[in-house]
């Protein structure tokens, strides 16, 4: 980064604005999986049931992401962004008071539609406010932000969970949402004018349907659709797993596996190390295999194995999303924006449908979600094996990849 750029007031805004919107936002997103067990046991309900707090949200993201790139179009990224930001923040803060789950999990749905309108929208805002030479670095702290709020959303709500109960916990969580989408709404600057002459996008559809016929992107939607799939399931069952016999683990404790994501503030970067040296395809590849071999390792009933499994699939995760997410944006022939607006559908649709078929699969035991897990990685490995590039020219020429979707 630049010195100029790092001593500029506005860019430092920018950053702290954009951390602070990435940790509220993931923090919102993904607390519940913490509070799976809690909230199974307070409304009677099974674990996929448990679950829909978390798919809810996440399906509710998906759906509303092109939403809010429109919207954005219309208002500015910036107020589209503060009004995304407050209205998930209040909706958190309501979640503690519900009585009924069924309600419970509409909420969640609403909050999710709600925070679609943070990560189709800070990497595009971040990508006008600052140079192209400054955009990879506080690209990357927006990045970080989004792995800590992920973090330690869980982290907060399972040891708060295990002295009182879920609703303590999720306002708890809630109040520090809040308190980052106050300094999100106070930090963020407003978005400088774009060029009177810029030229127009492609029409959405064309560009919709020019990724949706092109091979390799349909090889990386899949990569987001089953990778992040199978990270979800595991974080959302795993703790289960844990707190059941023959571990018996109180929650304050189960939440440690939740630091098994801060690998991916390394893995990430690795990844594009290596892929400029060996290639993208052979990283995803190896990454996928990775996970696959991670998850089996998951599966008997020793917590060591346990917990090298899931460190060694967290990692392989993070690798496999930053060299798919990368890629997506290279590999369009057209419509860019439309690429990854896709793939960020893909990847929360993913994490919606196999976070709750995970819990289906649980009725079997954990083997029965690790397995599933193992299975889906696989597909996903056999799509980029069979559609993606073979050819040398991919092979990370141009700069490291941007990641699109937000890892967590």
């Amino acid at each position: 980064m630049s010195d100029q750029a790092a001593t500029d007031p506005g860019h430092r805004r920018v950053l702290v604005a954009l951390v602070a919107i990435g940790m509220t936002t993931f923090v919102q997103l993904y607390y519940p999986q913490a509070l799976i067990p809690a909230i199974s046991r307070d409304f009677a309900v099974d674990a996929s049931q448990a679950a829909l707090t978390v798919s809810g949200a996440t399906i509710g993201l998906a759906v509303a992401a092109l939403g809010w790139s429109w919207i954005a179009d219309r208002i500015g990224r910036a107020r589209a962004m503060t009004i995304a930001i407050v209205a998930a923040a209040a909706i958190g803060l309501a979640l503690p008071l519900v009585t009924s789950f069924p309600l419970l999990v509409l909420l969640r749905v609403a909050q999710g539609i709600a925070l679609g309108g943070t990560p189709a929208l800070a990497l595009a805002y971040l990508s006008e406010q600052v140079s192209r030479r400054d955009a990879m670095a506080a690209g990357a702290t927006y990045i970080s932000g989004t792995v800590l709020g992920g973090v330690a959303g869980r982290l907060i709500a399972a040891p708060v969970a295990d002295v009182s109960d879920w609703r303590v916990a999720a306002f708890v969580a809630g109040c520090v949402s809040a308190l980052g989408a106050a300094v999100a709404v106070t930090a963020l600057p407003p978005e400088r004018p774009r060029p009177a002459t810029t030229s127009r996008p492609a029409g959405v559809w064309p560009g919709m349907v020019a990724n949706l016929t092109n091979p390799g992107q349909l090889a990386l939607y899949a990569q987001a659709f089953f990778l992040m799939g199978a990270q979800v399931a595991v974080f959302n069952y795993l703790g289960y797993r844990l707190e059941l016999e023959p571990f018996s683990l109180p929650p304050a404790l189960t939440a440690v596996i939740f630091l098994a994501g801060l690998s991916g503030a390394v893995s990430a970067r690795l990844a594009a190390t290596f892929a400029a040296r060996f290639g993208r395809r052979r990283v995803l590849l190896v990454s996928s295999l990775t996970m696959a071999a991670g998850a089996a390792l998951t599966i008997p009933d020793r917590l060591p194995t346990i917990l090298i499994g899931l460190l060694l699939f967290a990692t392989a995760y993070f690798a496999a999303h930053s060299i798919a997410s990368g890629w997506v944006g290279p590999m369009a022939t057209s419509g860019i924006a439309q690429a990854t607006s896709l793939y960020t559908l893909f990847y929360y649709a993913g994490s919606s449908l196999f976070g709750w078929l995970g819990g289906l699969a649980f009725a079997a035991g954990w083997t029965g979600t690790a397995s599933m897990v193992i299975a889906i990685t696989l597909i996903a490995y056999a799509a980029a094996r069979t559609l993606l590039p073979r050819s040398s020219s991919e092979t990370m020429t141009q700069a490291p990849p941007k990641t699109y979707a937000a890892p967590h």
